[in-house]
């Protein structure tokens, strides 16, 4: 496999080593041991899948106290993946990476503890899956504002399809001071 080092320290972009000819292809989409010489020493707790239209974009969505490091690829379709650095005392809190996942490229994208996921799905459907780091917790759950002015992210559709969890979320102004301070959850 080759790992792909982004701008921010810690996330990682993973191009397996796949083993392909006419019948089809075979790689291993998680080996603990050569993940953790890679740089990922992480305990994966819980793996999830979703499936969304075209237009659907999720997040961008983070856990306050309980925070989820995340394996994230694409097993059928085409997503633009994005990753924003909530790390308190990080250099690079506030920037973003973003990466272009598809079933056919077969790339993973390794999101640490301490950050803003989210996707937007470019083909007709996608199947999204991923390990955590940490169980998901509803009470625990927040996040940042798809368009927040100030990240600004290029994401490819002006006009994606939100829930209305995601429609209502704060931008990082806002709960900059949670993040850095601590959160109260009273």
């Amino acid at each position: 496999m080759n790992i792909i080092k982004t701008k921010i320290k810690d996330l990682l972009i993973i191009e397996p080593k796949v083993f392909g000819d006419e019948r089809g292809f075979f790689y291993e989409t998680f080996q603990a041991e050569r993940y953790k010489t890679a740089g990922i020493d992480s305990d994966f707790v819980q793996d999830n899948r979703s499936r969304s239209t075209r237009g659907v974009l999720r997040g961008l969505h983070f856990q306050k106290t309980k925070p989820q490091g995340k394996l994230v690829t694409v097993t059928d379709g085409e997503v633009f993946d994005v990753a924003v650095d909530l790390r308190k005392d990080s250099e690079t809190f506030g920037q973003y990476e973003s990466v272009l996942l598809t079933g056919k490229n077969k790339l993973q994208f390794y999101v640490p503890p301490g950050f803003a996921h989210g996707f937007c799905v470019l083909s007709e459907s996608a199947d999204f899956q991923y390990k955590c780091t940490d169980y998901y917790d509803p009470s625990d759950e927040s996040g940042i504002l798809w368009n927040d002015a100030d990240l600004q992210i290029p994401w490819p559709l002006s006009a994606p399809l939100l829930s209305d969890k995601d429609m209502a979320l704060p931008t990082l102004t806002e709960i900059k001071d949670k993040i850095i301070n601590g959160w109260d959850n009273k």
